[in-house]
């Protein structure tokens, strides 16, 4: 890429994945496809209702584009709250949890394709978080958290700080929310 030509942009990005998705396709594939695609359905569902764009997927991974962090983050809340409502009414065997990250960050542009550390630390926090509770970055910890809403305070927590966020701002180095539910 001709660096005059890159563009690059500010977005927020929600990375999910489903947890144990592998040990579940070689115990029942067909039942498995089934469940992730209605999840899948619920999901993108939800995506698009908080503006959200999805960018990526690959098997039982979504990433997608938010233009706002507070509807990133209220998005990441609902997908767990949705997914365990859906994942009540199924037998253990079939029960399929995700795992969420959500980071903002600077991204470089490729047609429709987003690439970039962007891209990649919210990839690398989504196996951080814990089922049922999102992760995020703390630049997303912080915008989110001084605009509390029904559906995000206290639901998710800041658990990658940078090394300058950490010298300076002990109380979220690596700790997860009280009021979040595991």
């Amino acid at each position: 890429m001709d660096p005059l030509t890159v563009k690059r942009r500010l977005t927020c990005i929600l990375a999910a994945d489903a947890v144990g998705y592998s040990q579940q396709m070689g115990q029942d594939e067909e039942n498995t496809i089934r469940v992730l695609s209605a999840h899948r359905a619920v999901i993108d569902g939800i995506i698009t209702f908080h503006g959200g764009r999805v960018i990526s997927t690959a098997g039982d991974s979504v990433l997608a584009e938010f233009s706002s962090v507070v509807e990133a983050v209220r998005c990441a809340v609902e997908i767990q709250e949705a997914l365990k409502t859906r994942n009540d009414a199924l037998p253990d065997k079939s029960k399929m949890y995700f795992r969420v990250g959500v980071n903002l960050g600077d991204v470089v542009v490729k047609n429709d394709d987003l690439l970039g550390d962007g891209v990649n630390v919210a990839a690398r926090l989504e196996p951080l978080a814990e089922i049922r509770s999102p992760a995020s970055s703390i630049w997303v910890f912080r915008i989110s958290a001084s605009r509390p809403s029904r559906t995000s305070r206290g639901r998710y927590a800041c658990i990658a700080c940078p090394a300058s966020q950490r010298r300076n701002d002990r109380r979220l180095r690596y700790r997860r929310s009280a009021r979040a539910n595991p």
